[in-house]
């Protein structure tokens, strides 16, 4: 089962301000003074030339910036489906005229639907009733990036569990543009069983995936967790870059040891998100650490997971490489 994940960001960095959301929908089956601001995505697609060239166009941008993603640390790039970015447009369409949220109420103008699958079946993406797993993350922003917007959406971990969901094969965008500037972006992900099968998985037996993936480099080193709701670190503002592994949203995985270091020095303190501490948004798939105190810049920094997925023992060591200061 993909557990529901729901989420509401404020993130502030120097980049832009955004309101984020996170819906993952249901499936049957000290930071001292440092800077936390994102690393601009001009920044990595001038350094990586696998990267996506913008087009302008904040829905497309952003759905090639999270397949970028999902791409580089080995997951299935989603596919775009037109009826999925009707659903997409017509939700920014309604928070322009409405404000951000997930759900729509009847009545008001733009209604296309209460919930996600209300949408999404409402534009002709046929949903069944049972034999399928669908997300959503949305975003408010004064920068009409869809880059950044997606980049901003991955960098919060609620957020993230959403876009780098394995088993999602569909995808569309819309976005829209308020009155008064602000870029509603809107994402929404879906996967429908074969029929007479119940969902599969997209990862090989005993398969994780992890982010920052293994070698990354430009890595932000931190977000402000007070300005996420729930925050996931309550005791502190500025923190460290989340981690995380994934695996299949069907599968069972569980830690045992989950840390990072910076290469050399002693093992960081963490907060650490699993399905079983934080079940109302870590769905049982996936894991997170964060670390409490914001990372150094232009630094390595080398992480351990041990676990279990679906039983069977699991392990990854891997390294990235955080953006120098700016």
């Amino acid at each position: 089962m993909v557990r529901s994940i729901r989420a509401a960001l404020l993130l502030s960095t120097l980049l832009t301000s955004l309101l984020l959301t996170a819906c993952g929908g249901g499936s049957d089956g000290g930071g001292g003074n440092r800077s936390v601001a994102l690393q601009p995505a001009n920044a990595v697609t001038a350094s990586d030339p696998s990267a996506p060239q913008a087009t302008g166009d904040t829905a497309t941008d952003g759905l090639a910036w999270f397949n970028f993603r999902r791409q580089k640390m080995g997951l299935q790039a989603v596919e775009r489906n037109a009826k999925i970015d009707v659903a997409a447009k017509a939700h920014s369409d309604y928070q322009v005229l409405n404000g951000i949220s997930h759900d729509e109420t009847a009545g008001k103008p733009g209604f296309t639907g209460a919930t996600l699958i209300d949408r999404l079946r409402a534009a002709d993406y046929a949903v069944p009733a049972e034999g399928y797993a669908i997300g959503e993350v949305i975003s408010m922003t004064s920068d009409p990036s869809g880059f950044n917007a997606a980049e901003g959406l991955i960098a919060a971990i609620y957020h993230r569990f959403v876009a780098f969901e394995p088993m999602y094969r569909d995808a569309g965008a819309g976005s829209s543009i308020s009155a008064r500037g602000e870029t509603f972006f809107t994402a929404n992900f879906a996967v429908l069983a074969e029929s007479g099968k119940g969902l599969q998985r997209q990862l090989a037996d005993a398969k994780i995936v992890t982010y920052p993936y293994p070698d990354q480099q430009l890595v932000p080193i931190g977000f402000l967790s007070d300005n996420e709701v729930p925050d996931p670190v309550p005791s502190k503002n500025a923190v460290g870059y989340p981690i995380s592994v994934h695996a299949d949203g069907i599968a069972i995985l569980t830690v045992r040891s989950f840390t990072v270091q910076e290469r050399g020095g002693a093992t960081l303190p963490v907060q650490l998100l699993t399905g079983s501490n934080d079940a109302e948004h870590t769905p049982l798939s996936a894991a997170a650490i964060i670390p409490l105190d914001v990372l150094k810049p232009a630094t390595t920094y080398d992480v351990s997971f041990s676990g279990t997925l679906d039983k069977a023992p699991v392990s990854r060591s891997w390294s990235f490489t955080t953006a120098a200061a700016r």
